[in-house]
């Protein structure tokens, strides 16, 4: 958890009430267990493996790893982005000053010190980022109670307690959208492969699930808070920033506690994601066989449209993980199916990449119809008018759209490879196995001539092969 959690909580809890924020907290939290239920199945099929793609690679084949590292790629740079916007906001809004030289002095320490000692630094500084954490929780909560004035008579009136339509909206939308989206996110990955085993892979996931729900509902409360408060309005375009406002009500010292905490925490998740990332980039596209000074150059390069970006561009960073989710729940579902050995057997990579990337074009389709302009539809895609109206259906459908639309195209992707397949077979009078179950081989049956000078990498090679 970065210091984007500081923001976007509350910014739900400032347009939804209680009802969103608890929406949100759950179906952040709820996902993590995901990876103690599917981490076995897939550590099983790919013990080898340290990354997500290194099965999808296995099943698929390397063009659809590539495919999907890509996009797991693409959802850490929009987190780096994210995290860097949210440890801008937090600066600027607390002490007034341009954050520009905080944000690059963190990608210089976080790349110098990840080049150094690897994933194995992520796993320390997470210890000092759960300690962070609680401390932070504990201090703020102090704080506030203390130095905020609430006022009563406004929390009837301001109906942030009630249930409303968004939320309701938002118990699909943001549970698709994390469940697929975490999918997307290396580190949980070479963590979930960490696991001593798959005991201590259940126990893990619910500490962190449990601890992930509670300091997340603290946070977001601020939403809410700084409404009854007076210092902001409900769904007010400042309450992302709704944590900071009510922070800097209380004593300097506390300010600028809270601020070393808030860098402390964006550089603990920062170092995670740059970390994953260059796992991807060398495992993924280059098979470990690049020197990995040139990876880990590749990403410091990325860090400087990322700091670009950050600057000029991104102020929502609630719309920043949306876009990442809307491309995940395009993209996972289909390849999830290639977990069943009994059902979906038959899928190939060309069935899951056209099924995905057919749903981000349904995507735009149904946001051109249902806004009667392309335009629109293009924002859509985007999620550029975010979350916040409860009269707008749009993005309800662009999440519907994304998974059930791409499973169907991937059917339907493969209903047309299978009869290509079977008029190919048909005219060169070859047998049609398109459809044939792959035999399993009892490894302890395979023998092999051992006159021969095989190694053992050799021979796993070639069981492997077999």
């Amino acid at each position: 958890m970065g210091c984007g959690i500081l923001t976007t909580y509350s910014e739900i809890a400032n347009i939804s009430g209680l009802h969103g924020l608890l929406v949100y907290t759950i179906c952040g939290s709820l996902p993590i267990l995901g990876f103690a239920c599917v981490g076995p199945i897939i550590r099983k099929k790919c013990p080898e493996g340290f990354v997500f793609t290194e099965w999808v690679r296995k099943r698929f084949g390397m063009v659809t790893s590539w495919y999907l590292s890509f996009f797991t790629c693409l959802t850490m740079f929009l987190f780096m982005l994210g995290e860097l916007v949210a440890i801008r906001t937090a600066i600027e809004t607390l002490t007034g000053l341009d954050a520009l030289g905080a944000m690059i002095v963190e990608c210089i320490v976080t790349s110098i010190y990840t080049s150094v000692g690897g994933f194995r630094v992520s796993f320390i500084t997470d210890n000092f980022q759960g300690v962070l954490v609680l401390l932070l929780i504990i201090i703020c909560a102090a704080g506030m109670g203390t130095n905020i004035d609430i006022d009563t008579s406004k929390i009837g009136p301001s109906g942030l307690l009630k249930a409303n339509k968004l939320g309701w909206q938002l118990i699909y939308i943001l549970f698709v959208a994390i469940v697929t989206n975490d999918c997307f996110m290396a580190g949980f990955w070479l963590r979930t492969f960490a696991s001593r085993s798959d005991k201590d892979l259940w126990i893990g996931c619910s500490i962190a699930s449990f601890v992930t729900f509670a300091i997340c509902t603290l946070v977001g409360t601020t939403g809410f808070l700084a409404v009854w408060s007076g210092d902001l309005t409900v769904g007010d375009a400042d309450g992302y920033n709704a944590f900071f406002i009510l922070l800097a009500k209380m004593p300097r010292w506390v300010v600028a506690f809270v601020l070393i905490f808030s860098i402390a925490l964006s550089t603990c998740t920062f170092d995670s994601l740059q970390s994953a990332m260059v796992s991807s980039i060398s495992n993924d596209f280059f098979r470990n066989k690049l020197p990995m000074i040139y990876t880990r150059g590749l990403v410091v390069l990325v860090m400087i449209p990322i700091i670009v970006l950050a600057v000029k561009v991104a102020n929502d960073i609630l719309q920043i993980y949306l876009i990442a989710d809307l491309v995940s729940a395009a993209i996972i579902p289909a390849i999830f199916l290639g977990l069943s050995d009994r059902c979906f057997w038959f899928l190939r990579g060309f069935d899951v990449m056209c099924g995905g990337l057919g749903a981000l074009i349904g995507v735009f389709v149904f946001g051109t119809v249902y806004y009667n302009s392309a335009k629109e539809g293009g924002k859509l895609l985007l999620i550029w008018n975010g979350l916040y109206n409860p009269e707008d259906w749009g993005p309800f459908g662009a999440f519907v759209v994304a998974p059930f639309g791409g499973l169907l195209i991937t059917f339907a992707a493969t209903g047309v490879r299978l009869l290509a397949t079977w008029i190919y077979c048909k005219v060169t009078s070859q047998p049609f196995t398109a459809l044939e179950r792959p035999e399993k081989i009892n490894i302890d049956q395979v023998t092999y001539d051992s006159t021969k000078d095989i190694s053992d990498n050799d021979a796993h090679k070639t069981l492997e092969e077999i």
